[in-house]
């Protein structure tokens, strides 16, 4: 189960920071491996302390290990002919470290493993880095003699889309009934750098395909917009910024939003300090009424929707009616310039070959 992760304590902010800031999948710089390290020593303060607001560290870890162990239970009755099934939790810039995980599954005996992203939508700078960081692993030999597949999105499954709509229903619950249908439904996800978003990077589509299959789902009986937030540094990214679209709609003189985490499948800092100490803070402080829809976290629904997404994808490359990776994942953004991704792409689809 592969995502960003985060420091589950404070101590671990600092390091978080560099590896984070030290990929250029995710946010290229120039001199990047000078300026990592400066931009993480002068951020880190400022972050453990948002870090110490939200109860001393990252849920993350804690919530996609409970997701497992339920995704693999339901998996064992699902998919007995590939049980017994267990979870490991790769994160890209936080223990479990890929590596951490990687000499685990060897020390285990691992012979089968699907790389799971937790990322609903593929971009090249979350999917694809981890991706690319497991391809490093398995070609240095440290990975074994592992068989590999891989679930590289799931942005629409009916699963995923049902337990984002039944938490959407939920925060709507909290206005009067009178007001709920003036609610504006703001769906949030992490913005990306324009330079990732013009080399052809399919992320911004397949946000914008789960919010559609979301508001479908829901009936368009609601407003909506689909919103960026977590812009770093002074370059352009993808906008526009969820803060600026909550100034915007008290400027218009609506009432009621609901804030939607709709990239995010569990809590961390982007849900638990940005969007709540500070958005929905300002958001108040502007005489709106603010509700942020609560993350996927311990919902059965999604918890099955990901046993459901796991045992099609088994059974159907078990068969040979599926093929390792997916169409997508074997396409290249037409402006991709980095081999690994090329190379990654091919040893996957060989089965880590």
């Amino acid at each position: 189960m592969m995502n960003m992760g985060g420091p589950s304590t404070v101590p671990e902010v600092h390091d978080f920071l560099y590896r984070l800031f030290s990929d250029g999948d995710l946010i290229p710089l120039p001199f990047q491996s000078i300026l990592s390290r400066f931009i993480a020593k002068r951020r880190t303060p400022q972050i453990e302390q948002q870090y110490a607001d939200i109860g001393g560290g990252s849920p993350i870890l804690r919530y996609t290990r409970l997701q497992g162990t339920g995704m693999c239970e339901l998996l064992d009755e699902l998919s007995p002919e590939t049980a017994p099934h267990k979870s490991y939790v790769a994160f890209r810039y936080a223990k479990p470290l890929t590596e951490e995980t990687a000499e685990e599954m060897r020390a285990d005996g691992v012979k089968r493993a699907v790389a799971f992203t937790q990322y609903p939508q593929y971009s090249c700078s979350t999917t694809g880095s981890s991706l690319n960081e497991m391809f490093k692993r398995g070609s240095k030999g440290e990975l074994g003699g592992i068989e590999w597949s891989v679930i590289d999105r799931w942005g629409t499954h009916p699963g995923f889309v049902e337990a984002v709509a039944q938490n959407i229903e939920k925060a709507l619950e909290k206005f009067p009934p009178e007001r709920r249908s003036s609610a504006v439904l703001l769906f949030s996800a992490h913005s990306l750098p324009m330079s990732v978003v013009n080399r052809g990077d399919p992320y911004v589509l397949e946000v914008s395909a789960t919010v559609s299959a979301v508001m479908a789902r829901l009936g368009h009986k609601h407003s909506y917009r689909l919103v960026w937030q977590s812009q770093v540094g002074p370059s352009a990214w993808m906008g526009m910024q969820t803060q600026d679209a909550i100034k915007g709609l008290a400027r218009l003189g609506k009432k009621e939003v609901v804030l939607v985490p709709i990239a995010f499948t569990s809590d961390h800092i982007e849900t638990l300090y940005e969007l709540d100490l500070e958005y929905v803070k300002e958001g108040h402080e502007l005489g709106l009424e603010v509700y942020r829809s609560e993350s996927l976290n311990e919902s059965p629904v999604f918890i099955r929707a990901l046993a459901d997404i796991a045992a099609h994808h088994l059974r159907d490359v078990g068969a040979g009616t599926q093929s390792r990776t997916s169409t997508q994942m074997a396409l290249r953004c037409p402006g991709c310039t980095n081999d690994t991704c090329g190379q990654q792409k091919a040893w996957f689809a060989k089965g880590g070959r």
